[in-house]
């Protein structure tokens, strides 16, 4: 996977590693103590110096990458992989690094954002991307749910993803839809769900063909 990938590999790793050259052209406008965790209430609720907002969020995303990526590589099952889903995990961590590096800048230069409505709508429109593509995910031990009962059984894989794939893009829909209404437990059940459902349904079906 590495080799077959490595330009693409160091192309998602330059880009997570970005917000640290705005962080350093914003150097001197941004505050010594720097807000990097909010509450519920939208408010502030935990900080950092200004040199861990600038460089230890990004290289945190970036081994957070680099552990996606070995693992990928590592897997037995890795030729099982698609393109398509390889190049979307790939591009999670640099997409999430920019925006929330980014909302940390302008947070604290002042600018308001709903720091939960931006969570809700970023946790929303990754569940349709990935609720989109799960269904053509075979197994393997690094993408998709990883479970017992559908490592073990290829139509258990096929049909659990198949309808976790529905669950990630309805879960998604109505997360972009109730984001605005600001509830917490709304945004955790709906964040939750999508992944738990497809599980009790893989055990389901396993359970179904032991009964025959």
């Amino acid at each position: 996977m590495i080799r077959q990938h490595k330009k693409m590999i160091l192309l998602t790793s330059i880009a997570t590693l970005l917000p640290i050259l705005i962080g350093l052209l914003l150097w001197k406008q941004l505050p010594d103590s720097v807000a990097t965790h909010w509450s519920t209430g939208n408010e502030p609720d935990g900080y950092s110096s200004k040199a861990f907002a600038v460089f230890g969020l990004p290289v945190i995303m970036l081994i957070l990458h680099l552990v996606c990526v070995i693992a990928t590589n590592i897997d037995p099952k890795a030729n099982s992989i698609n393109k398509k889903i390889f190049f979307i995990v790939l591009w999670i961590c640099p997409v999430f690094s920019i925006i929330v590096c980014s909302t940390v800048y302008g947070y604290n230069l002042g600018y308001q954002f709903d720091i939960g409505f931006l969570c809700g709508l970023l946790i929303g429109v990754l569940y349709l991307i990935l609720g989109n593509f799960l269904p053509t995910v075979k197994p393997n031990y690094t993408i998709g749910f990883r479970i017992s009962w559908a490592l073990n059984d290829a139509d258990n894989w096929y049909h659990t993803h198949r309808f976790g794939g529905k669950c990630m893009v309805i879960g998604g829909l109505l997360l972009i839809v109730t984001t605005p209404f600001q509830n917490i437990w709304v945004l955790m059940a709906l964040a939750i769900l999508p992944c738990i459902f497809p599980v009790i349904y893989s055990y389901m079906y396993y359970r179904k063909g032991q009964s025959r």
